[in-house]
């Protein structure tokens, strides 16, 4: 009967769970735990993603900006640099192109002065590569004395060398050379070349401090008026140069491209083009 004592008995129990197979209950748990499988493996190989874009992004050594911006100046970043109380002209570092190359144009006139971008801490890239070409020599560079050392194209690599790694005569005349100075000087500079009378891949201190190494790569030999590409094993170069101070090559300082005749009083004329890192 309606209102009995059978449907009073049926009020507040729970509904009776109808049965589920074991086989479909087995089924809908591989599912979860393979849908949970596959979102952690997403989840992996995002992160190991990122992970290696970070890197390869710390292994990839920073590159100075491009010698040439898009509007026709000289790139962001670069700035010209002269000796403490120079008395003689600045180096003039112009834009031009040339064979439908944007280049730097450098025009030495009795002048010093040179084009440095700051790069203070940055790993030692593996290789530097650029283009040069000599439009008017200097006849009067002799490299290995004071009186001829000038050049119409170098560029050059400084390094934050540990002062403990500098000879100690060196080193001292290095601290006041830098409390004189307007901006920190390098430890240790080395310079890849145009010269004159000097054989390719020669080795040579500058006459005025050995913080200044270079090897040159270019000589009279060479034709004016043509491009010539550089491609640098820079720790190579710098086992060639610095290696009795020290195998690992150390962290740059900046990068410079400059030209100069301060010291012959002559006039020179050169392009660089492409400077760039490598791997």
């Amino acid at each position: 009967m309606p209102g009995g004592a059978a449907d009073r008995a049926g009020k507040g129990r729970l509904p009776v769970p109808v049965p589920v197979p074991v086989a479909a209950r087995v089924r809908a748990r591989a599912g979860a735990f393979a849908r949970m499988l596959a979102c952690t493996r997403s989840l992996a190989r995002a992160v190991a993603f990122a992970l290696g874009l970070a890197l390869l992004h710390a292994a990839a050594p920073a590159q100075p900006t491009p010698l040439v911006a898009e509007g026709g100046q000289l790139g962001p970043g670069w700035r010209v640099a002269a000796l403490p109380r120079q008395k003689v002209p600045l180096t003039h570092y112009g834009v031009a192109e040339v064979d439908g190359r944007p280049a730097v144009r450098l025009e030495a006139a009795a002048s010093y002065g040179n084009l440095v971008f700051d790069m203070p801490g940055q790993a030692a890239p593996a290789r530097l590569r650029w283009s040069w070409r000599l439009e008017r020599p200097n006849a009067a560079v002799d490299l290995a004395h004071k009186e001829g050392d000038d050049a119409a194209a170098k560029v050059c690599l400084a390094f934050e060398l540990p002062l403990e790694q500098v000879p100690f005569v060196e080193r001292q005349v290095l601290r006041m050379a830098r409390s004189r100075a307007g901006e920190p000087l390098p430890a240790a500079t080395l310079c890849w070349v145009w010269g004159r009378t000097e054989a390719r891949e020669a080795v040579l201190p500058n006459p005025y401090s050995r913080r200044v190494r270079v090897i040159v790569l270019r000589n009279q030999a060479d034709a004016a008026g043509r491009w010539f590409d550089e491609d640098r094993d820079v720790a190579a170069d710098w086992r060639r140069t610095f290696g009795d101070e020290s195998v690992q090559v150390p962290p740059l300082a900046a990068v410079i491209v400059a030209a100069d005749a301060d010291n012959t009083g002559a006039k020179s004329v050169a392009h660089v083009a492409g400077l760039r890192f490598g791997p």
